[in-house]
């Protein structure tokens, strides 16, 4: 399996990354926004994920004056999966 693919689902195993992929699933999102959908924990952890994310392209940044607003890549997310599919031979049904 490529380094690419072991490294999505690496990045995909992770509850809260997980959790921050359908907070800017349908809307870019800044880092504070994101923050304030998890109770205890810190913009310095909340970063740590998206740079993980950002890393795999699962989500994709824009600054906009002084704030970076995160989106999630479903292009790269969905060619992950079909790559994991076809290597498999999964059928679906």
């Amino acid at each position: 399996m490529s380094d690419k693919c072991i490294d999505l689902f690496r990045a995909l195993a992770d509850g809260t990354r997980q959790e921050i992929m359908e907070i800017v699933g349908d809307e870019a999102r800044n880092v504070n926004q994101i923050c304030g959908a998890f109770t205890g924990m810190t913009q310095p952890t909340i970063s740590h994920h998206l740079q993980i994310l950002k890393r795999c392209q699962l989500v994709s940044s824009k600054r906009k004056g002084k704030m970076v607003y995160y989106s999630l890549n479903k292009k790269v997310l969905r060619n992950g999966f079909e790559a994991f599919i076809e290597r498999f031979d999964i059928e679906i049904l």
